[in-house]
């Protein structure tokens, strides 16, 4: 599972548990300039994936890590796909982060408003 937070004017992705080793990453830092904004999606989950590299899928268990598909690289931590958040972003590294959060709501309406 992942905290998202607002820091000044970054937006803040912490990998909690056993999901850093999963991910192979326990933080990113994201400047909110470069975020479009962030939509619950649980169906998220049924989407392809692209190829795995570095990261772990088991599929009904954990995506997790950086996946690359049709020239996009995707960041995802999810075990739970009804608690999937995924946030849009541009000029960054990644064009997509796809993480499970305690509050998908809430998560949504914290980026959302930093956006305002």
């Amino acid at each position: 599972m992942a905290l998202v937070s607002i820091d000044g004017d970054d937006l803040v992705v912490v990998i909690e548990g056993l999901d850093k080793l999963w991910a192979l990453k326990s933080s990113l830092t994201i400047p909110l300039a470069n975020v479009r904004g962030a939509t619950a999606d649980p169906g998220i989950a049924a989407d392809p994936k692209g190829i795995r590299a570095p990261g772990a899928h088991l599929p009904g268990v954990i995506t997790a890590g950086t996946f690359h598909l049709d020239g996009e690289k995707v960041f995802w931590d999810v075990k739970n796909p009804s608690k999937a958040v995924v946030i849009e972003l541009a000029d960054e590294r990644y064009t997509r982060l796809v993480l499970q959060v305690d509050d998908p709501r809430s998560t949504v309406a914290l980026i959302e408003k930093a956006l305002r």
